[in-house]
């Protein structure tokens, strides 16, 4: 089954620290039996590959029902029910979710930013009444740079079909450049583009000392225009007529599965590039890209608090 939402992990969390001090990392062992996780959901982790999506929302049902007087900290890394928590449990809720935890002063307050002023309140308020309450803050946070990146990827392709075809030939020398190809720009952009060899459109050193070579093919397709085995296998051909041993054939639109099939057995490592792939390693590498704003997000320095 599905790993169940922060809000479904309230109530068996809670029952669990009714038991007595424990950690996240106990409770999610007993919690993964109770709801029959497999092994790879108990294991998943978050889109940003720092914590374990079970862990995480366990965290966040201890933090909500902490804010409303339910569990305690008495010591680092571990929780327990307080005796209004317990006098919960007495009462046999089928759930405990937000809808019920803002019944409590308290946790009003933090929840909707009661107490603030002036316009952080109804700008709290406003984020928090539109994020699904289902998921939990570092998933709404990934959920909402998944759709800005979808977004800038789409954007990144219209630009460069909208642009000439030696444009896309510069797109990727520097891309090649910034994930450390190519020598010099000067020596990269020299090679890409001349060789004119049938299905090869360019060269490019793999490393500054030209020791090795990569041979590449691009095709600027439009969408929903696959690259087909045919241009694969010439590509291929032409790297075997050049006695090169690797290359990159990179399309702004997708391969077909049978051309991806094909160079799976192949003697010479081809690399398929689809639009996808390219957009995604010019946002990572910052081709065609750059930083217009960065959030920092901090959390409690235990050390800091320690006393020894």
């Amino acid at each position: 089954m599905p790993i169940p939402d922060y809000q479904t992990l309230m109530l068996p969390v809670l029952r669990l620290a009714a038991e007595g001090e424990t950690r996240v990392a106990d409770v999610a062992e007993r919690v993964a039996e109770a709801f029959g996780l497999s092994a790879e959901e108990r294991e998943e982790l978050l889109p940003s590959g720092r914590q374990r999506v079970l862990h995480n929302r366990i965290h966040w049902a201890k933090s909500y029902m902490g804010k409303a007087g339910l569990v305690v900290t008495p010591a680092r890394g571990r929780f327990v029910a307080t005796e209004k928590g317990r006098a919960l449990l007495a009462t046999g809720p089928e759930k405990i979710d937000v809808a019920l935890l803002l019944r409590e002063p308290e946790f009003r307050a933090f929840y909707t930013g009661e107490g603030a002023a002036g316009e952080e309140v109804v700008e709290n308020t406003a984020v928090r009444q539109a994020a699904p309450v289902t998921t939990t803050p570092e998933e709404q946070i990934d959920a909402a740079h998944a759709t800005l990146t979808a977004a800038l990827r789409d954007e990144l392709l219209q630009r460069i079909l909208a642009n000439s075809p030696a444009f896309f030939e510069q797109v990727i020398v520097d891309l090649l450049l910034a994930m450390g190809y190519g020598g010099s720009h000067k020596d990269a952009a020299a090679q890409l583009g001349r060789s004119g060899d049938g299905g090869v459109d360019g060269v490019v050193n793999e490393d500054r000392l030209g020791l090795d070579r990569i041979y590449v093919q691009a095709k600027r397709y439009a969408p929903g225009s696959p690259v087909g085995r045919p241009d694969v296998n010439g590509f291929v051909g032409s790297l075997v007529g050049l006695g090169a041993s690797k290359g990159v054939f990179v399309t702004t639109s997708t391969f077909s599965q049978p051309a991806r099939d094909f160079v799976k057995h192949l003697t010479q490592r081809v690399i398929l590039i689809d639009g996808r792939e390219l957009a995604d390693l010019m946002i990572e590498h910052g081709v065609g890209v750059r930083e217009y704003r960065k959030v920092a997000f901090k959390r409690l320095d235990e050390d800091f608090f320690g006393e020894e």
